[in-house]
């Protein structure tokens, strides 16, 4: 028997994505998986572990200069990111 109401695989993912409530949780893996991109390949080198909770995005960082250089520019990072991402997903950044 054949439905007369169809709909394409794009529109059942995204009410699946906000029936769910995980579209949050996919932009913060985009936010993550775009560090390298936005800060790029030298920065990336020094960089450990990368994790967002409770809008606070934590990054592990393995060299003391880079740290301070990064810490030194925070607010501008978390704006590219946000921007980024389309909306307000990251409020600060802690750098280990």
């Amino acid at each position: 028997m054949r439905r007369s109401v169809t709909q394409s695989l794009g529109d059942v993912l995204r009410e699946y994505i906000r029936e769910n409530n995980i579209g949050r949780k996919l932009k913060e893996s985009d936010i993550i998986n775009s560090w390298e991109e936005v800060l790029g390949k030298t920065i990336a080198h020094y960089t450990r572990n990368v994790a967002i909770k409770n809008r606070i995005l934590y990054v592990e960082i393995s060299s003391a200069v880079v740290k301070n250089e990064l810490f030194l520019i925070r607010g501008e990072i978390v704006k590219k990111l946000n921007e980024k991402a389309g909306e307000e997903l990251i409020d600060k950044i802690v750098f280990r």
